[in-house]
Order: C-alpha cells, then structure tokens, then sequence
C-alpha cells in the first residue's frame, strides 16, 4: 500500500492553485474548477472543489495497491467498512471505506 494522493478540499480553486503554485512554489499538473493537481514527487496533492458532506478544510487521503479485490476482500474480513466497493471510474478501479475515526479513504488498484 502507497500514499498516492492527498486530497484537500478547497472553496475557491483559483486561489487556493495559486497560493499552492505561486506562493509555495509547487508544480501545477493541472487545473479545472472541480479538480487541480500538483506534482509533488510519489504523492499528488490534488485540490477538489468543497461540498456540503466534504467541507472546505478538510482533507482525504488516497492510497494505491497492486490488487484492490483482494485488498478489498481482506480489509472486509479485518471488519474495515467500505463506503464504496471496488468500481470502474475514471478509467481505473476506486474504492471508499472508513478509517477508525470514519474518515472516508479512498484506494485504488
């Protein structure tokens, strides 16, 4: 399991790229109204537009494996609860599930 993204909810997109680009000096990837990333080396921080259920402020983080079913089938045996199970989106396979403080976290395979 890696650290792939960071992902930081944000109220206005075009000033939180450029206080992560212009004054922290990050490298922007790119940028959308809803979604921004910046390379950061192994782990992407990615900026995602503020919604009522995921606030301005708040943070996800996003994890990679190899195999996501059977990541997926263990986690569930270990009594992990899953938001969301392993579905095709955006042209890979993502899954949601709680942390101990149900934090969501998402992970892809």
């Amino acid at each position: 399991m890696r650290l792939s993204y960071v992902m930081k909810y944000v109220s206005d997109m075009d000033k939180a790229v450029a206080f992560y680009r212009d004054t922290l000096g990050l490298t922007l990837k790119f940028q959308s109204p809803g979604w921004s990333e910046f390379a950061t080396g192994e782990t992407t921080l990615a900026l995602h537009a503020a919604s009522e259920k995921r606030p301005a402020g708040s943070a996800e983080l996003g994890f990679s494996v190899d195999d996501l079913e059977k990541f997926h089938s263990e986690a569930v045996a270990k009594g992990v609860v899953f938001t969301r199970p392993p579905t095709a989106e955006h042209g890979v396979t993502l899954a949601s599930f709680l942390d101990c403080e149900d934090s969501e976290v998402g992970v892809s395979g």
